[in-house]
């Protein structure tokens, strides 16, 4: 069986946090240039330029791309056939966005409660999903998640003969309600059945694939297009000023459900897309 130690997990996800927040993925930077092109808005337009501009500037200078530097969503898959070896996993991992956050600059968002709101100081705790699967290597994907996008997320668990019109409208009304508050154009992730948890967790791990990268369902794919035409049309444009341009791509995950039910979940990614992830 293969070992894996908690201090190479720990530098692992430190430099992750860093590259993250520095780098904006090649994906959302080309997604971003052929959106210019599309923008009929000269004001849409310009902030999509302002927007590359931005991302190169923090990627040469090594600084933050947004000043909101997240709630780090950590997602593991673990090969069932690797032991990880040196101490607690969770312990490595929240050192690991400690010495990250501490290193690179960046801001420090967590409270340690919701009602008494004392800031940790360092970024942590962070949110740890975990998924085995085959064989005995371990991929990390980290996601700081800003809390502009996040606000927006929305769950509703619709009935089954609500079907693909209720899915679209849900969609649609949660992004409308948004506006430029999770601040467009938008990468919108759909969790589509399991419970309502489910649901919700399938939303937010949707944005870690490739930008505009299809379902490999083809039903689902062609909702995926179509909803990005209808978003597109909705005419909020970038960072909510009007134009062509809302959203940059729509992408959905899907479960098995109850016979009774079908849940629907939104989790709204900003223009700073912020993923980076490893396998060791």
């Amino acid at each position: 069986m293969r070992q894996l130690s908690t201090e190479l997990i720990t530098a692992e996800v430190a430099r992750l946090c860093i590259e993250a927040n520095y780098n904006l993925g090649g994906d959302v930077i080309e997604a971003l240039r052929k959106a210019v092109e599309q923008e009929e808005s000269p004001l849409g337009k310009e902030i999509l330029q302002q927007l590359l501009q931005n991302a190169e500037i923090a990627r040469r200078e090594k600084i933050p791309i947004c000043q909101d530097t997240g709630f780090v969503d950590i997602f593991l898959e673990i090969g069932q056939e690797l032991k990880i070896v040196g101490g607690d996993l969770t312990e490595a991992i929240n050192e690991g966005v400690r010495k990250g956050y501490n290193e690179g600059y960046l801001r420090k968002s967590i409270v340690s409660d919701p009602l008494g709101r004392i800031n940790t100081g360092d970024n942590t705790p962070a949110v740890i999903h975990t998924e085995i699967v085959p064989g005995d290597r371990l991929k990390v994907s980290v996601l700081p998640k800003g809390a502009g996008s996040e606000n927006m997320s929305g769950l509703a668990m619709l009935r089954p003969a609500d079907g693909v019109e209720g899915i679209k409208r849900f969609i649609l009304d949660s992004v409308e309600k948004a506006g430029g508050n999770p601040c467009p154009p938008l990468i919108v992730g759909v969790g589509l059945g399991g419970t309502a948890e489910k649901t919700l967790y399938l939303a937010k791990k949707s944005l870690l694939r490739p930008l505009g990268s299809p379902h490999p369902d083809s039903k689902i794919s062609q909702l995926e297009r179509e909803l990005l035409e209808e978003i597109n049309a909705t005419g909020i444009g970038p960072l909510g000023l009007g134009g062509r341009v809302t959203a940059l791509a729509v992408h959905i995950e899907s479960y098995a459900c109850h016979i009774a039910s079908l849940p629907v979940a939104v989790n709204l990614q900003c223009h700073a897309a912020r993923y980076k992830e490893a396998i060791l």
